[in-house]
């Protein structure tokens, strides 16, 4: 037998091989680029964005896809920039975490404009974007206020600290506590304003509220749990906090940590890992051309001192 004729039936033997060994593996996704995701955050100083971003990166390694991540820090000008640098990058697609409702909206209408698929994680915009992954603000807002009144016995002089001003989680936050309040006539707005969701900033805030209100102060609400707690903080240090009722919104572990304590009263729990995780899977199947939801709604659910256990992790 030929040298070639010995050469040409080994080449067929490990070609039935390779078959054989590919047999019912079903089908394959196309070996090539992998899927380019650029990120932009609205500030990786708040540990529930670093949630958020852990979840996405876990998310992303399990379906080989690789996220550009930038930190808008709190900048919506900075967010739109980000946004241009990834369509330029012709990565796609954008994972937009906004920064504020109207001001970010320009990220989203020029990706679409360039055909760059473009998800909102979290918070929302002006512009309706490709897909939107989060949960109903209005919704902490409500079981936030809902679990004061319970608490106050529907009678009572409630503060409202607020996120960063014109953020779409502080409009829906601020507009479902004061829906809840309006319910309730024996509730009383106090005093309200931002502490830009910073724990140091809140506790300046709550200092200066104990020096105006003093006694007159039942209950905080924070709109989100880094402020509830620099709240408490401060409570603690002009030894009020047992006369006062505060709540924060999101079930960051410190907060967890401090219900579990009984410092702080309660907070609501947001999936960030929901959220984040079903992000990259909503942008992975519409670059894939899959079906995928255009919103999805994770929902909130209240955590007290009762049942802080469930949520903490193990």
């Amino acid at each position: 037998m030929s040298g070639k004729r010995v050469r040409w039936m080994r080449g067929a033997a490990l070609a039935a091989v390779v078959a054989c060994l590919s047999c019912g593996r079903g089908p394959r996704e196309p070996v090539g680029k992998p899927i380019v995701i650029g990120v932009s955050l609205l500030n990786l100083s708040s540990e529930f964005i670093v949630m958020l971003k852990d979840s996405m990166d876990a998310k992303a390694r399990e379906l080989g896809v690789e996220l550009i991540v930038n930190d808008a820090q709190r900048d919506a000008a900075t967010q739109v920039r980000q946004a241009e640098n990834f369509i330029a990058q012709k990565v796609d697609a954008i994972i937009l975490n906004p920064c504020e409702f109207e001001a970010s909206s320009p990220a989203v209408d020029k990706a679409l404009a360039a055909g760059v698929a473009i998800v909102n994680v979290n918070s929302e915009t002006r512009s309706v974007p490709t897909a939107f992954v989060g949960s109903r603000d209005e919704e902490s807002g409500r079981l936030a206020m809902e679990y004061i009144a319970g608490r106050l016995r529907g009678r009572g002089n409630v503060l409202m600290m607020h996120g960063f001003m014109g953020q779409a989680a502080q409009i829906k936050r601020d507009q479902g506590a004061r829906e809840t309040l309006a319910k309730d006539p024996g509730l009383k707005l106090l005093a309200d304003q931002t502490a830009e969701w910073d724990r140091a900033k809140a506790m300046t805030l709550m200092e200066n509220w104990i020096q105006s209100y003093g006694p007159r102060i039942d209950a905080v609400f924070a709109q989100n749990d880094e402020m509830a707690l620099g709240a408490v903080i401060a409570l603690e240090q002009a030894k009020r906090k047992d006369k006062v009722v505060v709540t924060g919104v999101d079930a960051i572990a410190d907060a967890l940590q401090a219900v579990k304590q009984g410092r702080l009263d309660a907070t609501v729990f947001q999936d960030a890992k929901g959220q984040g995780s079903t992000a990259v899977e909503t942008a992975v199947k519409i670059v894939r051309k899959q079906p995928y939801a255009k919103e999805a709604f994770i929902p909130f659910q209240l955590v007290t001192r009762e049942n802080v256990d469930r949520f903490q992790p193990r």
